[in-house]
């Protein structure tokens, strides 16, 4: 795929997989293991090499194409998916929403230090009754006097016990807002969610707003109804169109090296048909997957990505890059089970990816809105 990249594209590209390769890669296993990642560490040096918003313009921002964004969620999540979605939560959904939604005043206050990683964000839209069906939230934001109370839950939020700042999507009487809240305010609080078997190289949290008050400029201007946090899942969404094909690279690597080396009745396991087989369609969905995820990255950048195409490459890849994960992990037999190698964690963790950021079904359903002019959903 080199030949369709730009040479700063490929320059963004190997500077993050050589980052991921050095200092991030030799301890993935353990931080998955152990349910336990330095993610104030990470954030900062994730900083340093300018991935954090690099999409985004100004405000301490790299100010890169898309394509480039996608490449480096690709080398990221080629580590772990828990890397990626630490920078897309921080980038694609709490800056982006800042720096699309917010006021002048907001941008200048927390972008900086959110693109250099010495602060951290989280976005506040799921609930516990509430995932596919945003509407139907029940956080409230209520006026009292100049200021604004919050009172809800908010469930499954990346980054948000480690967040200095959460962006918080409330139900009020003008209908949906979000809103900038500091984590050290009174009422706040952010117990992580312990016990996963996917993603556990990330902090995953509940968010609980208990009569938090907030000044009147703690709401993001321009930001009205659901189509504000919808657009910053659609950010998030596209890098994972990229990110879900790096864990299958990964796994499809180590699969390659594997049968290599592996004999089996006094031949390499790489000589067998089925083996054979299992490798080149697995090559081929990687590179049509890839083809895919440039071609979208070309068009947002164009400006022309509709919803409804994110919709579509996200379906694709992340389908296409669990059942490599899986058919990686039969080539790799026993071994495939173990965290010596990366496959299983891959598998585990795009467990996750196939159902955050909107599921497969919902995916499934925009996609036919858009075919049909009908709406499924309910």
């Amino acid at each position: 795929m080199d030949g369709l990249l730009s040479a700063e594209e490929l320059e963004i590209q190997r500077t993050v997989r050589t980052m991921g390769e050095r200092e991030l890669r030799p301890h993935v296993a353990d931080w998955f293991e152990e349910g336990e990642i330095p993610a104030r560490d990470l954030a900062k040096r994730l900083g340093e090499i300018g991935v954090l918003g690099m999409h985004l313009e100004g405000y301490g921002c790299a100010g890169t194409n898309a394509v480039s964004y996608g490449l480096a969620c690709l080398e990221l999540e080629a580590v772990d998916s828990g890397l990626r979605s630490l920078v897309s939560v921080q980038g694609s959904l709490a800056m982006y929403a800042i720096w699309k939604y917010g006021s002048e005043e907001q941008k200048r206050r927390w972008l900086p230090g959110m693109a250099a990683g010495d602060t951290i964000g989280c976005f506040g839209l799921t609930e516990p009754d509430a995932g596919s069906d945003p509407g139907s939230m029940r956080t409230t934001a209520k006026r009292q006097g100049g200021d604004w109370v919050l009172n809800g839950t908010k469930m499954w939020i990346t980054n948000g016990s480690v967040a200095d700042v959460a962006v918080v999507w409330a139900r009020t009487d003008e209908g949906v807002r979000g809103f900038l809240v500091p984590t050290d305010a009174p009422g706040f609080s952010a117990p992580e969610i312990k016990k996963k078997l996917s993603l556990r190289a990330s902090v995953t949290s509940e968010l609980v707003l208990d009569g938090v008050r907030l000044p009147a400029d703690a709401m993001l201007p321009e930001a009205r109804g659901l189509s504000g946090p919808l657009g910053c899942l659609n950010e998030a969404r596209f890098g994972i169109i990229f990110g879900a094909l790096g864990a299958a690279r990964d796994c499809l690597e180590t699969a390659l090296s594997y049968a290599a080396e592996r004999e089996v009745f006094a031949r390499s396991l790489a000589s067998y048909q089925l083996t054979q087989q299992k490798l080149a369609d697995m090559t081929l969905e990687l590179g049509k997957g890839m083809l895919l995820a440039i071609h979208l990255g070309r068009l947002k950048d164009s400006g022309d990505l509709a919803p409804e195409r994110v919709s579509l490459g996200k379906l694709n890849n992340v389908r296409e890059a669990i059942d490599i994960a899986r058919q990686c992990r039969t080539i790799l037999g026993a071994n495939g089970i173990t965290l010596e190698y990366p496959v299983i964690r891959h598998a585990n963790n795009l467990e996750s990816v196939l159902t955050y950021e909107g599921t497969s079904e919902v995916h499934t359903l925009v996609i036919g809105r858009a075919l049909t002019g009908e709406a499924a959903f309910r």
